[in-house]
């Protein structure tokens, strides 16, 4: 029923001035509105919309990822806007220098955390 929609991504914050600066100046979305309810951006044509909640418990896992061609070029141009790629202490996960971990089908995923701590993603699929 909904596979020909396109989806709307909603991240929660409680800073809604950190949240707006990282998403536009940081990640580079571009900004289309704001009102009492949410902050919203366009990736590649989907709307992510930043909504402002009283408290927030953030996710061990990714809420929201993108898809890249160059996984390098990603995480250095993100680095160098001041983003932190995350480390994970799992025996079976070996992150490169980067902080790019490669799964078994040759995929490549590196996480950071926006100002509200919610993880994200950016990654490289192989198939």
């Amino acid at each position: 029923m909904l596979a020909d929609s396109k989806p709307i991504i909603l991240v929660p914050t409680t800073d809604r001035e950190k949240a707006r600066t990282f998403y536009q100046d940081v990640l580079g979305l571009a900004f289309k509105s704001e009102d009492d309810f949410a902050i919203v951006f366009a990736s590649a044509g989907i709307m992510i919309r930043v909504t402002p909640v009283r408290e927030l418990t953030p996710h061990a896992f990714a809420i929201l990822g993108w898809e890249v061609t160059d996984i390098a070029a990603a995480v250095t141009g993100l680095s160098a806007r001041g983003v932190e790629f995350e480390r994970f202490d799992f025996p079976w996960m070996t992150q490169d220098a980067l902080g790019v971990w490669t799964a078994p089908d040759g995929t490549q995923v590196a996480w950071f955390k926006d100002p509200d701590g919610n993880l994200l993603s950016v990654v490289r699929h192989m198939n």
